[in-house]
């Protein structure tokens, strides 16, 4: 059973409202991740649920469905029961004005240049999603790496979890295995899917480190592209959503030919 953790958040009042402390970086590059609270303000959330609940019931492409990914807990296919149940709803930057708002508000843009070095972009390639976690029809994700899937020339890459409400182990919260951003693992410590293989003894003790990332909302989780994280399914009666974006060094090209170049990207103002 995995132990007690407390996992790094930014709680102290006497902060600047839109930077990391000195203590803080430090720990985000220790532990590979780091939470802060009440980021995402009431009406900004407001406008993002309203959009995607409009944006679920018709519901608007791109889409991802659950019963596209195969996860545990997911449709077998789209002709059965729940098979039209989506997993993502992608491009989220652009329906609404509101999540390139967010994004490239001081407070977001601040902490990422922190992190990054300004400038920082963002591939709209990956990420840029809203997660739906439905009830009755939600997956169960393993655990993998994010940089394991894409492609660029150095595989530092922040990505940035919003929560639109409370998410927990009950819905599927995300959970993280701390530092392991820093660890190399060679290839045979993957499955054929890119996860890490839990029947392996010394993927299991890392596992059994595991900690659950419980966020309230306007919660905003940041983390490495190369921390291990997994989630859960949705046992509850009510959906869970997250906004996810993801964000490069500018010095960090996307390899060409691959799919990490296949978008345009969005250039962050610097605050």
């Amino acid at each position: 059973m995995p132990t007690e953790t407390t996992y790094p958040t930014t709680s102290s009042p006497q902060l600047p409202p839109d930077r990391f402390s000195a203590d803080e970086i430090e720990q985000f590059h220790r532990m590979g991740f780091i939470i802060v609270p009440g980021m995402g303000e009431a009406s900004t959330r407001e406008t993002m649920l309203a959009v995607t609940r409009a944006h679920l019931e018709q519901p608007i492409e791109p889409v991802e469905l659950e019963a596209d990914v195969h996860y545990p807990g997911a449709p077998e296919s789209r002709a059965v029961a729940g098979g039209r149940t989506v997993r993502r709803l992608l491009m989220a930057h652009a329906r609404h004005p509101m999540f390139t708002q967010w994004i490239c508000s001081t407070g977001v843009a601040g902490r990422l240049s922190q992190l990054l070095a300004a400038p920082v972009v963002m591939p709209l390639t990956h990420h840029n999603c809203i997660m739906t976690k439905q009830p009755q029809y939600s997956s169960h994700t393993h655990w993998h790496q994010d940089i394991r899937f894409w492609s660029f020339e150095q595989p530092n890459l922040v990505s940035m979890w919003l929560a639109l409400g409370d998410e927990t182990p009950e819905n599927g919260c995300l959970s993280v295995i701390p530092g392991t951003h820093v660890m190399q693992f060679a290839p045979d410590r993957f499955d054929a899917g890119c996860f890490l293989d839990p029947a392996q003894p010394q993927n299991q003790e890392l596992i059994d480190q595991r900690v659950n990332v419980e966020l309230a909302p306007g919660d905003v989780l940041f983390f490495h592209s190369r921390l291990f994280h997994a989630a859960g399914n949705n046992t509850t009666g009510e959906a869970k959503f997250s906004v996810v974006f993801t964000f490069r060094q500018a010095e960090n090209h996307p390899l060409p030919g691959t799919r990490s170049a296949a978008l345009a990207e969005l250039l962050l103002p610097v605050t």
